[in-house]
């Protein structure tokens, strides 16, 4: 009998210290800043976002809202007005954008933003 609670003990403390070795990744559970604003270029960086998040509704066959993106000279007349950057910031007074869509993260916003700081350059 003594040997049957010695070996319940045993058991009901292996399996409470079953969870305590889950395996974290330090990566996943700490995530860094890995978004790399060094050289934010028309065509490398912004294009790219245009094309997966923009030009699905913005495109120059059909311009959903009269907003054309797709192209550099049509895109700069947003850019200069603000209003892109107003809208990918969900900022007040502009139509948050992608519409019915989550914000676009942080980093790409900052890439955008990068990319206008510095002269919103067509390289």
């Amino acid at each position: 009998m003594q040997k049957s609670i010695k070996l319940l003990s045993i058991l009901v403390l292996a399996v409470l210290l079953i969870p305590a070795c889950y395996y974290d990744v330090e990566e996943e559970l700490y995530p860094t800043n890995n978004c790399d604003l060094e050289s934010v270029t028309y065509t490398d960086v912004i294009l790219p976002i245009l094309e997966e998040n923009c030009f699905v509704c913005h495109n120059a066959a059909a311009p959903q809202g009269g907003v054309q993106l797709e192209g550099y000279s049509s895109l700069k007349i947003y850019v200069d007005s603000g209003q892109l950057l107003g809208a990918i910031k969900h900022e007040s007074g502009f139509s948050p954008m992608p519409q019915g869509q989550p914000q676009l993260d942080e980093c790409t916003i900052s890439k955008f933003q990068t990319w206008i700081d510095e002269g919103a350059m067509n390289n």
